[in-house]
């Protein structure tokens, strides 16, 4: 059976890479995001975010994430499964090997599909989430009762077991979540946190082991979808939200996992993002070209903290995440999706709240393009939000949103404002009546046409220039994405938006609202 899963995966990735094979590696994939403590509501450390191959025989391999980005088509879509990377030879001179791709083991396909074909998993149905409170041998604190987290998972307004069932459109539940409490760990903080280079370092896989095997004599691990860990002290600046491999009830396996310490247990809306990394979501963004991914507040997996609804009980609540984030898991209906294709001509849709459970109309508008956009975009999302309900009370306001998304999957809100908000919690992250926005490229639009009782009536589809005074303003010049290096004058670049329209030189291809 081995033998015929090595030579189905070897088919599968000669679909992607001919020619010869260096190495090809099997095992799970872990991946992990650090979420540092915000002070005055920004992120004074940046985030983390980190790749590893748990091979079959145990060993760990750190992968470069922009690699294992390109190589994946979507390495979020991967997180806790089973995986084949191939390897290139190691370059001379004790070089680093490349990684050249990585597909899913838990869906064998035959050679020629593409990889989007082979990438979505959807998460449906019951995820038992147990939390788990651990303290340092050295101290002492219980910040809240075991009784606090098991009331995090109830099912009332407010609580975990209610949130995610109305983000899933009651698409997963969290029936037979629990909490256990506290367990002492065997070693003090010291032992797990240390100094690197000035800053503190937490040693996740120990913690996780620890923590599980102190907790094993009296949990049962079996069927579950994640654990909380509550830790009684810092950790290294952040809460930790992703999956972790070890063993549990005697097997070894890789299991979402979430590490939080008492700023972030204390609140369910940082818990909530550590939650959602678990089900393998990345984090969101807004469109002002800096690298930091907390100023998104339309999105709890981006800045979880700005409009949101306080509890007196659960702290700062979560609100919803972005129909690109729900879409990955599975929870948005075919019906309620639409995707207009390039050159597609313009029609009226009846666009209702995203977070309106039961909705009958659209609530996902996907925008094509013929190509990547001068924005680094593959295409586009619309949707609408409002201030209604026990999570989305506190937003910005009433408004339709949309978000451009990468190549990588990741969700950008986008700006017409010039230049655009540090954080997108300004009006122009919000398209209303009588407001347009058109894409970079010129080939899709959206327009308001008018508010309903659960939405917006808008009309989508190929922008054409009528003249007259309102024409969209020129482009200023695009933000870069700090982190890619810049390539040649004269070459073509992957850019996220200022405000983003298209080359400076048109006059009315802008991504932009028109007054």
């Amino acid at each position: 059976m081995k033998q015929l899963i090595a030579t189905c995966l070897g088919l599968a990735l000669a679909g992607f890479l001919p020619g010869a094979r260096a190495e090809i590696v099997q095992g799970q994939l872990e991946l992990r995001w650090g979420d540092p403590i915000p002070v005055h509501g920004k992120s004074q450390l940046p985030s983390r975010f980190i790749a590893t191959l748990v091979g079959d025989d145990g060993k760990r391999r750190a992968l470069d994430p922009a690699q294992a980005r390109r190589a994946a088509g979507d390495l979020y879509a991967l997180a806790n499964r089973r995986v084949a990377v191939e390897f290139s030879q190691a370059k001379r001179g004790g070089g680093a090997a490349t990684i050249m791709a990585i597909v899913p083991a838990d869906r064998l396909q035959l050679p020629g599909l593409s990889k989007a074909v082979l990438m979505p998993k959807a998460v449906i149905g019951n995820t038992r989430w147990v939390t788990v409170a651990c303290k340092f041998s050295d101290i002492a604190d219980e910040q809240k009762p075991v009784t606090f987290f098991s009331g995090q998972y109830g099912t009332n307004p407010g609580q975990l077991g209610h949130y995610w069932k109305e983000v899933s459109y009651n698409k997963i539940d969290l029936a037979g979540s629990s909490a256990y409490g506290w367990f002492t760990l065997p070693q003090p903080r010291s032992f797990y946190i240390t100094t690197v280079d000035g800053e503190d370092d937490a040693n996740l896989d120990q913690l996780f082991k620890d923590c599980a095997a102190a907790a094993d004599p009296t949990v049962n691990f079996n069927a579950v979808q994640g654990i909380n860990m509550m830790f009684n002290g810092d950790l290294d600046g952040s809460a930790w939200g992703g999956g972790a491999c070890g063993r549990l009830e005697g097997v070894d396996r890789c299991i979402s996992n979430t590490w939080n310490p008492p700023w972030s247990f204390g609140n369910l809306a940082p818990l909530a993002h550590e939650m959602g990394h678990g089900y393998g979501l990345p984090h969101s963004n807004n469109s002002d070209g800096d690298d930091d991914p907390y100023d998104n507040p339309w999105d709890v997996m981006s800045d979880g903290w700005s409009n949101a609804v306080s509890n007196a009980t659960y702290g700062a609540l979560p609100k919803h995440i972005n129909v690109r984030q729900r879409d990955r898991l599975g929870w948005i209906d075919a019906a309620r999706k639409l995707t207009v294709p390039v050159g597609g001509s313009a029609r009226e849709v009846l666009l209702d709240r995203a977070s309106l459970a039961g909705s009958t109309n659209r609530q996902m508008i996907v925008l094509s393009l013929p190509a990547t956009d001068v924005a680094g975009n593959a295409y586009y999302t619309v949707e609408a939000r409002g201030r209604t309900g026990t999570y989305e009370a506190a937003l910005a306001g009433a408004a339709v949103i949309v978000h451009g998304i990468d190549a990588d999957g990741v969700a950008y809100s986008m700006d017409a404002d010039i230049p655009p908000a540090d954080r997108s919690n300004n009006e122009g992250s919000m398209f209303k009546v009588g407001e347009t926005w058109v894409s970079p490229d010129g080939s899709q639009m959206v327009k308001v046409l008018s508010a309903t009782a659960n939405g917006f009536i808008v009309r989508i589809g190929k922008w054409h220039s009528t003249g007259g005074p309102l024409l969209p303003r020129t482009k200023p010049a695009a933000v870069a994405r700090p982190a890619q290096a810049q390539p040649a004058s004269g070459t073509a670049t992957r850019r996220r938006p200022g405000p983003g329209c298209g080359d400076s030189s048109s006059a009315t291809r802008c991504n932009d609202r028109i007054r």
